[in-house]
């Protein structure tokens, strides 16, 4: 034990390393005062007048006391000074009160210090050392212990010095050690939640599977039921687990991970390979959501669950056909409703004029649902006018859109919606705009395609006998009537030009209506008058139909020349054609 007493003259050099700087945060030591002589052996120092000495501690031969002091103090009052303002600089102040004198220590070592400071330092030291204080007898540590806690030495201090780089970036790159005290105080609060939620998810997790397999409750021995409230509060606790995660580390937490529905799906991710040179950018939301939609494909499943999951596809990419048809076969094997799929698709396709896949998914559904009723007059003649409904709603938004007048086509077909119905629509949408192209060739589907009164596979400008001569008196005078209201209106002209093939008429039998808008051909510009390039266009074929060439060919020129000018080639070019035919 006298080595440990000369410690005071020679440096002690301890083998314990430094413990948390969490332990004892805001304990400042207070320094022994320096002693400046030493007493003599045996005989109390006198105490100074006025001033107060410092009661020295028994002196023992197993363990380091502090000596007496005989220096006079002197009281000075300074301002305090200001506290870290931020962590990094509160725990290197932690740090360095942990640890009285080290700094002086390891500047000069432990002979600079003067002795009452070197046995703090030392005492310090054997507190901390569980394996230096096995060597000292009982006494000597009841020694040391009265000596720490009289002197208020720290026993527990940081293991490492705090470096600048030690508390690591926050999501936005920014150095968390710069944090204010309050602002860290918060960030680990909720760093304290996410922990407690994604606990009690586990759990929810154990509880969901216990209760799949029918075990029972180890405690109630009844079987394990999960109840219906508790998959609302998963819910709620993976938004707020996901809400924290992407504030703390700027982690995304998908909307299909965040629900517990989808716990028993593993995700098949897009393959990309690497370095590839056109790489789509999928957006996080919708790159996982397909990666979900691979997944119960594959597993050719087909539940409401997936049902809800084409339509959230859907509404981030309504052209994704492969989604279309997955939803389709969803319909189909679960027996849905039909008219309940189309209700819905109603509002799809509204919001998406121009989808083809909406109008395909359309067909389908009325292919499947059209043998249920087509026993049934009724409900065929029900959802034919639902149909037409809404078409007309859809094309009032776009009354030339090819997909919704192919699929109107296709409906007349299939339901066998050729009467007056149909055609009475048709008028109305021809009276509201005379020149809607697509609504005159609907008009013609109608007309010479009802099996009714034609010759099933006939071609278009093919004559068909079948026709009735009364249909076709009515549409030529149809066509007359419209003419009237737009001359210069090409589509009544090619729609009359077509009935009068069907009906195995010559153009010729409509030459006094054609010349009603043509005066004066040929004449001086005053006197020449063309109110219908289309009507003179027809009396140029009707004139080389009849063999009257120069009629003809006057017509085509004027055409060139005067009246259709920004077609010249085509009209010189039906010249020459004049020329090849004579």
């Amino acid at each position: 034990m006298l080595a440990l007493s000369r410690c005071v003259a020679f440096p002690f050099r301890s083998p314990i390393q430094p413990p948390s700087p969490l332990e004892n945060p805001h304990h400042r030591p207070s320094k022994p005062t320096k002693a400046t002589t030493m007493p003599p052996k045996g005989k109390a120092a006198p105490k100074p007048k006025g001033t107060e000495a410092t009661k020295p501690p028994s002196v023992s031969t197993s363990a380091p006391v502090a000596p007496p002091s005989t220096t006079t103090t002197t009281t000075t009052t300074s301002a305090p000074s200001p506290g870290p303002s931020t962590v990094s600089e509160r725990s290197q102040q932690r740090f360095d009160e942990s640890r009285p004198y080290e700094a002086a220590r390891e500047k000069s070592g432990l002979s600079s210090l003067a002795p009452a400071e070197q046995v703090a330092w030392i005492s310090s030291q054997l507190a901390r050392s569980s394996a230096a204080r096995a060597r000292l007898g009982p006494k000597a540590q009841r020694e040391l212990w009265r000596h720490v806690n009289e002197a208020s030495l720290p026993i527990r201090a940081p293991k490492t010095k705090p470096s600048s780089g030690s508390w690591g970036k926050d999501r936005a790159g920014q150095y968390i050690g710069g944090y204010t005290a309050a602002r860290f105080d918060d960030r680990a609060a909720k760093r304290i939640s996410l922990t407690a939620l994604e606990i009690a998810s586990r759990a929810f997790k154990h509880t969901r599977e216990r209760a799949r397999k029918g075990l029972l409750d180890p405690l109630s021995r009844e079987p394990v039921v999960l109840a219906e409230n508790e998959t609302d509060q998963e819910k709620n606790r993976r938004r707020q687990m996901a809400a924290l995660r992407r504030e703390l580390y700027g982690q995304t937490m998908g909307q299909f991970e965040q629900d517990p529905e989808w716990d028993d799906v593993v995700p098949i991710p897009q393959d990309e390979p690497e370095m590839a040179l056109a790489a789509i950018a999928y957006p996080a939301s919708y790159a996982e959501a397909i990666s979900y939609l691979r997944a119960v494909m594959q597993k050719k499943e087909y539940s409401p669950r997936c049902l809800r999951l084409t339509e959230h596809i859907i509404s981030m990419n309504p052209a994704h056909y492969t989604v279309w048809l997955y939803r389709a076969s969803n319909i189909f094997a679960m027996k849905l409703p039909i008219p309940d799929e189309i209700e819905w698709l109603n509002g799809v396709a509204l919001e998406h004029l121009k989808n083809y896949q909406i109008w395909h998914h359309r067909h389908l559904l009325v292919d499947n649902y059209y043998p249920s009723i087509a026993d049934d007059a009724e409900k065929v003649s029900q959802f034919a006018a639902s149909e037409r409904a809404f078409l007309a709603a859809i094309l009032a938004q776009d009354t030339k859109n090819y997909h919704v007048w192919s699929y109107r086509s296709y409906l007349v077909g299939k339901l066998g919606t050729w009467g007056a119905d149909e055609l009475a629509a048709i008028e109305a949408m021809i009276a509201d705009d005379v020149r809607n192209n697509s609504a005159w060739s609907h008009r013609f589907f109608l007309v010479f395609s009802n099996p009714a009164h034609t010759t099933p596979g006939t071609a278009a400008t093919d004559p068909d006998p079948a026709v009735p001569r009364d249909i076709v008196d009515r549409e030529v005078q149809y066509a007359m009537d419209k003419t009237y209201l737009a001359p210069q209106n090409q589509s009544p002209w090619n729609y009359l030009r077509g009935v009068l093939a069907k009906g195995g008429r010559r153009l010729a039998s409509v030459e006094p209506f054609a010349a009603e808008f043509v005066a004066g051909l040929g004449e001086v510009d005053e006197a020449e008058l063309v109110r219908s390039t289309h009507a003179l266009d027809l009396l140029a074929e009707i004139y080389a139909e009849k063999g009257e060439r120069e009629k003809a060919d006057l017509a085509l020129r004027r055409l060139a020349e005067k009246w259709d000018r920004i077609r010249v080639g085509y009209w010189e070019w039906r010249r020459k054609c004049l020329d090849v035919a004579g």
